[in-house]
């Protein structure tokens, strides 16, 4: 067990690095607002009375880019049957479906920059006059602080020392956590976490492990999902493991591939093509989903009576590890026994921690993001 409500197998090796423990220590008593973020000792820039002006009418959407929205989403997905209201995500440039919708929406606009062009632009174009808005963004002028003053809308500080990928402890994740009617603060699992000995360990245990497949040439990190509820959560990793990693030559590419959908495309190329992957599996257990209708189960298929669709996958996803474990293929896995925030502030804070240990290890800085800032500048040149 990682925690009590997450069964977790690491990945079998044997091989040490021996240096994570001590970067451990020193990442954890570092006074550090993203780590801070991660524990109950965060001061939140936001409270209750930001969102008191907020229709209870309206449904809700989000309007970011990357870090600014993936939390949220993941949040919203695994969570969702806690979750009375209605909330969109718009996260790309092309979701303009929705300013044909006559309703009216309560908006909770963010970006760290406050310059974010994609943002800008879905803001310009969506927002109506009879909206409600709420922006986070950090403490100085920016276009959407400027839109804000215009809109006569509030103001969440986003706290600067977190970026996007990073702060779904933060305002930035907590806040929707909050407008969502979830308890947020139970998110934030670090201090029971660094007590937790067997979380450490097999933390540990994991982050050597990668660095060992990376010094083995294996680069891709490949999820099988088996939790359609967490396919924003891994698109969160992806992003986190990409764009803290990969840098100076250097990096993991993070890969979502949806099970048992993918068995039938490309489950064949794992098995039996290139070695240069490890992988992840994924599962939630739940109790209740759809049963077959054992009426029309042929003889030839007696196996599937009385089964419901979780049995079924469970069943599938234990098949391809055993098949795993006989080639040779490098899996760990993590099982789901409870699904609240808690646990869900369990695996972010896994993930963070793993990502700026990996991070560390490689020697990169796991903060910044250099090259994406180069395409933003080019971008600007074609559009002026």
């Amino acid at each position: 067990m990682l925690t009590e409500n997450i069964s977790f197998k690491n990945f079998l090796t044997k091989k040490k690095i021996l240096i994570t423990k001590k970067n451990l220590n020193l990442i954890l008593n570092e006074k550090n607002q993203l780590i801070r973020s991660l524990s109950k000792s965060y001061k939140d820039s936001f409270s209750k009375k930001n969102t008191k002006h907020f229709n209870k009418k309206f449904d809700y959407r989000i309007i970011g880019m990357g870090g600014s929205t993936l939390g949220a989403q993941a949040i919203y997905d695994f969570l969702k049957k806690k979750i009375k209201k209605k909330f969109t995500f718009v996260d790309n440039l092309n979701a303009f479906e929705n300013k044909k919708l006559k309703k009216n929406f309560n908006n909770l606009i963010i970006s760290k920059s406050g310059n974010t062009t994609e943002t800008i632009v879905n803001a310009n174009i969506l927002i109506k006059k009879k909206d409600i808005n709420l922006f986070i963004t950090e403490k100085k002028k920016s276009y959407l602080s400027l839109l804000a003053q215009k809109l006569k809308a509030e103001v969440v500080d986003h706290n600067n020392y977190i970026g996007g990928r990073y702060s779904v402890l933060s305002e930035v994740g907590m806040l929707p956590a909050e407008l969502m009617g979830l308890n947020y603060k139970d998110f934030r699992q670090l201090n029971d976490l660094v007590k937790n000995k067997i979380f450490m360990k097999q933390l540990i245990s994991n982050v050597e492990a990668t660095i060992y497949f990376l010094k083995s040439k294996k680069f891709n990190s490949i999820v099988i999902n088996y939790d359609e509820q967490s396919t924003n959560l891994f698109n969160w990793y992806q992003q986190l493991v990409a764009e803290s990693l990969g840098k100076e030559k250097k990096g993991i590419l993070p890969i979502i591939s949806v099970m048992p959908k993918d068995n039938h495309s490309v489950m064949q190329l794992y098995l039996d093509g290139f070695k240069n992957n490890f992988f992840t599996f994924f599962y939630s257990h739940e109790n209740n989903s759809l049963k077959t209708n054992n009426k029309s189960v042929l003889p030839e298929q007696m196996y599937l009576k009385n089964k419901d669709i979780n049995q079924i996958m469970y069943a599938q996803k234990k098949a391809t590890e055993i098949v795993f474990k006989k080639k040779n293929i490098p899996f760990r896995s993590f099982e789901v026994r409870k699904r609240d925030e808690k646990t869900l502030g369990e695996l972010f804070c896994f993930f963070i921690l793993e990502t700026i240990l990996i991070g560390k290890a490689l020697k990169i800085n796991p903060f910044d993001q250099p090259a994406v800032e180069l395409i933003k500048k080019e971008t600007k040149k074609i559009l002026l």
